[in-house]
């Protein structure tokens, strides 16, 4: 007799291990491995309420402003009689101004006045500022993959015990100076928080998210063998119970048949003839604004388990992915030309972390005479790959396999230094392959 695999109670024994742990156990860390989607920001919600509400008060480590104000809503949101401290810089506009109208969030610049509250949160870079306090018994850090193990160092002194979130599969810490002569020590602080903190302490509890809510049923089996091969996950839903569909019948073109693949198998591919081009390849970009056209002016619906009844794809819903900021302002030029606003155009690291119903990719690699570390990197082509919740489109000109074949990873062997797996040459051939069965040809 087979089990039938449920995704909401998989979920709920991870989530009620991890609350176990953290409010319970005696480990000073506790780490919590998460895939795209899977509910990172509820459990670190969760996490801080449940702490609270055992008297524990708290502070809470995130990597950007704008993280840090949406944890500051959601706590708000769940639970409007907790007291949350919002600790943020002497900027002129330090904050979201949503948050002035949460009555129960105190804001200061300054971590004494904030002293007393169930939860303070802050940045990590802020957080590295507060000097002369009486350390927290607890802490939360949100996107721990994405704090450099410097950063950690800076705030570990304000807290005995934590517990760290995160999502391996994203990009690694950005750093603007080189690291490589730090490379395979265990200080590295170009390293991530997480990989440093196990690095020194692999006796710490080790949990995993084990589905993921925001990728459909077509695309969480690819994300998962390509980008998480020891850490495996599944979608939240199941094949059938999503559904893109058009309201405009295909013209036929190539942006027309492509959108056709992707609503009906959750990927796309439209490929454009081989050549080697500029980094803003002018046919590829309108390529990808052609897309976004046609897939508003077809009025797209998509049905799914949030809703009863179909629900327009809005532009507010359709983002564009891309390796460089100059290849972004290029697609938001083409779309302004095309009369094409409220679209998310950005690169792979300021996407991290949002959720689209659609999205469309330029490929990293297309065009290109060569395949550099920056454009193999695996969390970059993750990231790209894992904004969706019903279909990805990814334009691309043909060659790329071969490319890869060309240019075998030539980066230097380090001694001690954790290779990372799976590497990103192998990543591209895996999600290249899949593309490869909904692949669309098209000569503009």
């Amino acid at each position: 007799m087979t089990t039938v695999f449920d995704p909401g109670a998989a979920a709920a024994r991870a989530t009620g291990a991890i609350l176990d742990d953290t409010l319970r156990g005696s480990a000073r860390g506790i780490v919590v491995d998460s895939p795209p989607g899977a509910g990172k920001s509820t459990l670190v919600v969760r996490a801080a309420l449940e702490l609270a509400a055992a008297g524990h008060p708290l502070m809470v480590v995130a990597q950007t402003n704008a993280q840090v104000d949406d944890l500051v809503v959601r706590l708000a949101e769940k639970e409007p009689e907790l007291p949350v401290g919002r600790l943020h810089s002497n900027d002129s506009d330090p904050y979201d101004k949503v948050l002035d109208g949460l009555e129960n969030v105190r804001k200061s610049a300054k971590a004494a006045d904030l002293a007393g509250l169930d939860v303070v949160i802050s940045t990590a870079a802020k957080w590295a500022h507060v000097k002369n306090v009486e350390p927290w018994g607890h802490a939360i850090v949100d996107e721990a993959y994405q704090m450099r193990s410097d950063a950690l160092l800076a705030v570990a002194g304000l807290f005995e015990r934590a517990l760290f979130v995160g999502d391996p599969g994203q990009l690694d810490p950005f750093s603007i100076v080189g690291a490589d002569q730090w490379a395979g020590l265990s200080y590295d602080p170009s390293a991530s928080a997480v990989s440093t903190l196990l690095a020194h302490n692999p006796e710490l509890p080790q949990h995993r998210l084990p589905v993921s809510w925001r990728l459909p049923a077509s695309a969480a089996p690819l994300v998962s063998a390509a980008f998480y091969p020891y850490t495996p996950f599944r979608s939240g839903t199941d094949h059938g119970d999503r559904k893109l569909s058009f309201g405009v019948a295909s013209d036929g073109s190539g942006p027309d048949r492509v959108l056709d693949e992707a609503a009906e198998a959750g990927w796309g591919l439209l490929e454009l003839p081989a050549r080697h081009t500029p980094r803003t390849d002018p046919e590829a970009v309108r390529a990808v604004a052609l897309v976004v056209r046609r897939l508003l002016d077809r009025g797209g619906v998509a049905t799914s388990e949030r809703a009863d009844d179909p629900v327009p794809v809005t532009a507010d819903r359709v983002a564009v992915g891309t390796a460089h900021r100059d290849q972004a302002a290029a697609v938001r030029a083409a779309l302004a030309e095309l009369g094409v606003t409220g679209v998310a155009v950005d690169t792979a690291n300021r996407l991290q972390g949002r959720e689209f119903d659609v999205t469309v990719v330029l490929h990293p690699l297309s065009g290109r005479p060569d395949a550099t570390a920056f454009h193999l990197e695996t969390g970059r082509l993750c990231v790209l790959a894992s904004r969706h919740r019903h279909a990805c489109v990814v334009v691309c000109r043909e060659g790329v396999a071969e490319l890869l074949d060309e240019h075998p990873s030539t980066e230097p062997v380090q001694l001690g230094v954790t290779v990372k797996f799976p590497d990103g040459w192998e990543a591209n051939h895996a999600v290249l392959a899949h593309l490869a069965e909904h692949r669309v040809r098209w000569r503009p």
